[in-house]
């Protein structure tokens, strides 16, 4: 702020510049964000079409898969190794830059997540696209603070490049979704646990020019598709949030796993990190060889379940547990790529499942599987994340399923509630503070 002639305070241009600055970046994320989309779409048709021709070699074709996604990975963690912070998801980083606990990195950071990121997931590990993302979205928020020069406008200014940071980082997860809305309730729950109406702004600005920038590259269409849903009826909200709360026990059972997982990964000393994430990526593309339904990032198990794709009981048993560990080891392999996704196609699995066991007790008129996927989606993002409005509104842009709301808040409420009371941390939470103490 600085003084007038006439002694009033003036902070118009630098906000109005701010503004403009988060608008040009949000642009940026919105091309790099959708072109990443646009590259792992094209290689996971890649990987298909290989998973095809290698079907065709009989016995012999199933090294094929074990021996790409094991390249894949170790080419990945070798990325990662050598660019701090960039294995991983990521949003870890991003809130600990936020509380001002590490540095933000932008130099080699946005190379490392999209190169390593396309290779990780592309090759098939259950990692999802929105940890690179977010990240490279932050990272572009903190240049363009620093390029746009706000720190000459003052206080005001410096702060709101502080601010772009985190605001961009939400942009990044708007943009992996296609969720604007989400992207906002992301950085105000998730990231910064406020509400700050500059903060809110700067956001508003960023996700929304991000969003429609990233449609020009993949399209304007709903990420997960539904047909219509019918309202479910209100003497149904009980069955819900008695759903929400085994989703919230399945959450924190998962979370556990996570960090499990990787603490046992850290005393495995004597192994090579590459050579670790190799073997990790050789176990995931026996999995995929297997069922190519059991790795990636999950959005083609989660459209089958949306849509009504057949899958019975003990094969939605079998693809749940297989992912349950599959998710939990891939994070392990220390590539660039997040959890979000494969924490929604483990929710769609778990929902559809939970349909699939009490539907023979529901009386007629009862919400289908669907609905119930819809709701796991939700419930199991929460019950790990802890951010039950970011969870429903997320599904809610993904699906287009506005009709199930009611019974997405209450699944969500109930997750969180659970997740806690048996003691889980937020997922991001543990990985920020392993993230600070190896540091």
């Amino acid at each position: 702020m600085r003084e007038t002639p006439c002694g009033v305070r003036s902070g118009r241009r630098g906000s109005g510049r701010s503004f403009v600055v988060a608008g040009v970046a949000g642009a940026l994320v919105g091309l790099v964000g959708g072109g990443f989309r646009w590259c792992l779409e094209h290689a996971d048709r890649l990987r298909g079409s290989a998973l095809e021709a290698a079907a065709g070699l009989g016995a012999a074709g199933r090294l094929i898969p074990v021996v790409l996604t094991a390249v894949g990975a170790a080419v990945a963690c070798a990325i990662a190794r050598r660019v701090p912070h960039a294995a991983g998801s990521g949003i870890q980083h991003v809130e600990a830059v936020w509380r001002q606990e590490a540095e933000a990195r932008t130099a080699w950071l946005l190379p490392a997540k999209f190169l390593g990121g396309l290779i990780a997931i592309g090759s098939g590990l259950v990692l999802g696209r929105e940890g690179p993302i977010v990240h490279m979205g932050a990272a572009i928020g903190s240049a363009a603070g620093r390029h746009g020069r706000l720190d000459a406008e003052g206080a005001e200014g410096a702060e709101d490049a502080r601010m772009l940071h985190t605001a961009l980082g939400g942009a990044g997860l708007a943009v992996a979704f296609s969720a604007p809305l989400g992207g906002l309730l992301f950085v105000c729950e998730e990231v910064t646990g406020t509400v700050r109406p500059r903060l809110v702004l700067l956001t508003l600005v960023g996700t929304v020019t991000a969003v429609a920038v990233s449609q020009l590259v993949v399209g304007d269409t709903l990420v997960l598709p539904l047909p219509a849903v019918p309202t479910p009826p209100l003497w149904m909200l009980p069955v819900f949030l008695l759903s929400g709360m085994t989703a919230g026990a399945l959450g924190a059972a998962y979370s556990a796993l996570v960090v499990r997982t990787l603490q046992v990964c850290d005393r495995l000393t004597r192994v090579p990190l590459v050579a670790r994430a190799a073997v990790i990526g050789a176990v995931v593309g026996a999995l995929m060889a297997f069922d190519p339904l059991l790795t990636g990032g999950g959005d083609q198990l989660s459209k089958r379940l949306l849509t009504g794709g057949s899958l019975t009981a003990a094969a939605l048993v079998l693809c749940l547990a297989v992912r349950f560990v599959a998710g939990p080891l891939s994070y392990a392999a220390a590539t660039p790529g997040g959890l979000f996704a494969p924490l929604l196609a483990l929710g769609a699995l778990w929902g559809t499942l939970t349909h699939a066991l009490v539907s023979p007790v529901l009386p007629a008129g009862a919400s289908g599987a669907a609905a119930f996927a819809v709701v796991g989606m939700a419930a199991v993002f929460t019950g790990v994340v802890r951010a039950p409005l970011t969870g429903a509104v997320l599904v809610v842009e993904m699906t287009g399923t506005g009709v199930l709301l009611l019974p997405l808040l209450i699944a969500c409420f109930a997750a969180t509630v659970t997740a806690d009371r048996l003691g889980s941390e937020p997922i991001y939470d543990s990985l920020r503070r392993r993230m600070l103490e190896r540091a």
